[in-house]
């Protein structure tokens, strides 16, 4: 394959992960804060794709690549998270201190996340959403190095 096909491919294999999370969230599975930083790579992904295809900057992929490997490892600590293997961000995990006043307990029930990043929402063959991005997400960086090199010479 050519290296704008190369580039092409990781750009929509972005592009179809980013429209599959928000066809989660048309079908009811409304994203975590994890979830939503997962998206921002993929969109500059996309982008990155759409500016080598217009404009021949080979070195581009490497920051397709950096992109598609950022959502891959947040996708991996957002596994960590859901697995209890670690503690996610304070603003959408429960915590399990039990020793606070009415007070405190009153303030975080009202400051409560409406999605936690520490619950799996949906699961295919074991693995979560987080999961599987993290890695589809391996495999498009594996695709935009390919691209980079194809495009070398």
């Amino acid at each position: 394959m050519t290296s704008k096909q190369l580039t092409l491919l990781a750009a929509a294999g972005s592009a179809a992960l980013l429209l599959g999370a928000f066809g989660f969230q048309l079908l009811g599975y409304a994203p975590c804060k994890l979830c939503l930083w997962q998206r921002w790579p993929h969109a500059v992904a996309i982008l990155i794709g759409a500016i080598i295809l217009w404009l021949p900057l080979i070195w581009l992929n490497l920051i397709g690549a950096v992109a598609a490997l950022t959502t891959a490892g947040i996708g991996l600590f957002h596994s960590g998270v859901e697995q209890g293997w670690w503690e996610g961000p304070n603003t959408c995990t429960s915590s399990n201190d039990l020793a606070i006043s009415t007070q405190e307990l009153m303030a975080q029930i009202l400051t409560a996340p409406l999605v936690r990043c520490d619950e799996i929402a949906w699961q295919f063959l074991w693995l979560s959403m987080a999961s599987w991005n993290a890695i589809l997400s391996f495999g498009l960086a594996a695709i935009w190095i390919m691209a980079w090199r194809a495009g070398r010479g």
